[in-house]
């Protein structure tokens, strides 16, 4: 006997609550006509005899792997490693049950209607090859509008607050307009504590607060629910049209640019859940969409600076790589600015070196090595032996 939806039931009853047994139904992932006949008892239903089955002790393992879109035969082999002795038909027939309602969940909650809803994700850790042969590793952020399938598409370096942040007002300038929920999955940056099936997902209050300043609300995505959030995870498969141009680019920036070529193109192609055009059903969603906020406020979220406190190496760090500088600003704090793929180091306003952008770990300029060996234990040698070193071990930081 089902005693959680027994329960229900007598609450219903009392408070003189009409049921939606097709809703509730789905609430318990159980045949409507249960919940009927729970509510139209007199509260002594009888329990029935459970038969054991053998699949019973790996139900709940068969449930996640099935929302993590895993095949049948693949969940077979999986328990049967953990010592399901029972024949593939069995478990075929209970994930058949479970499916179906997961569809139904899905279907239900997920085709929005214009200006509801947007889903966010990135696609993480991307490699990109230039023509010279330098190793980018790159984030491409992914938004897009669950009713008109439009996409907007930012290449970014890493994928902290305020990347994400940044990623989201471009994409509301370029949608001419902000949804009314944006559905995320559990990132560190949105969530600080994850959403699981006995708690709910706790909002980083930064995050929260630019939420509300731009008018749309964080709806947090269950882990290893991957129905939730299938528009952008669809999306991401489609990046593997980045691919083909490996080794055919020189600069993050030309790699931007494809970037932003693909996202002209995928919102032309036609999308095959609406089989519409996105850039044209965008043309009606869009006038359902909120208003931007005023420029000021967007500017803010836009134009926070980029800082760094120098080592005692003379070095600063961005997106895990090194960068020197002269020794004479050790300790102090400088400001980082990224253009035309290089990183300028600014100290009160005026810019005291640049570095090309690199995925070396160890970026140094020779002048400041030398300046930095002056200063240490090799003071007491003239400059041509310090110059020889500094060469020396240039080229060992180079092979690095």
């Amino acid at each position: 006997m089902r005693k959680d939806i027994m329960e229900r039931m007598k609450l219903m009853k009392k408070e003189n609550i009409e049921p939606n047994y097709a809703e509730l139904a789905r609430i318990y992932q159980c045949d409507y006509r249960t919940v009927k006949r729970y509510f139209e008892s007199d509260g002594t239903l009888k329990e029935r005899r459970k038969i054991p089955s053998k699949l019973d002790d790996y139900k709940e393992a068969i449930v996640e792997k099935l929302e993590m879109s895993c095949t049948y035969m693949s969940i077979f082999k999986f328990i049967q490693k953990r010592g399901y002795e029972g024949k593939y038909t069995i478990l075929r027939e209970f994930a058949r049950s479970i499916k179906i309602d997961k569809t139904n969940k899905a279907t239900i909650r997920f085709e929005t209607n214009p200006g509801l809803q947007a889903q966010v994700d990135w696609k993480e850790r991307l490699s990109m090859t230039s023509r010279q042969g330098e190793v980018f590793e790159i984030n491409v952020f992914l938004m897009v509008l669950g009713f008109s399938r439009m996409k907007y598409l930012q290449l970014t370096l890493d994928r902290n607050q305020d990347t994400l942040k940044s990623a989201l007002i471009n994409g509301f300038k370029y949608y001419q307009g902000i949804p009314k929920e944006i559905l995320f999955d559990n990132m560190k940056t949105v969530v600080d504590q994850s959403r699981s099936n006995f708690q709910e997902a706790v909002i980083n209050q930064t995050f929260y607060e630019f939420a509300k300043d731009m008018g749309f609300a964080v709806i947090a995505c269950r882990p290893y629910r991957p129905q939730t959030k299938g528009k952008v995870e669809a999306l991401a498969k489609l990046m593997s049209r980045l691919q083909p141009y490996n080794h055919e680019f020189d600069t993050i920036d030309q790699l931007d640019e494809i970037v932003r070529m693909l996202n002209d193109d995928l919102n032309t192609d036609l999308s095959y859940a609406t089989n519409k055009v996105p850039s044209q059903l965008h043309k009606i969603e869009k006038e359902y969409l909120l208003p931007l906020p005023n420029r000021e406020l967007l500017d803010n979220y836009l134009t926070k600076p980029i800082t760094r406190v120098v080592t005692k190496e003379a070095m600063v760090t961005y997106l895990n790589n090194k960068y020197s500088l002269h020794p004479n600003y050790i300790g102090k704090t400088v400001v980082l600015k990224i253009h035309d793929d290089h990183l300028d180091m600014l100290s009160d306003g005026v810019v005291i070196t640049s570095h090309r952008l690199s995925s070396r770990k160890f970026n140094y300029q020779k002048d400041h090595f030398i300046e930095i060996l002056k200063s240490e234990a090799f003071a007491h040698k003239s400059d041509d032996e310090i110059n020889r070193i500094a060469e020396k071990n240039l080229k060992l930081y180079d092979k690095l």
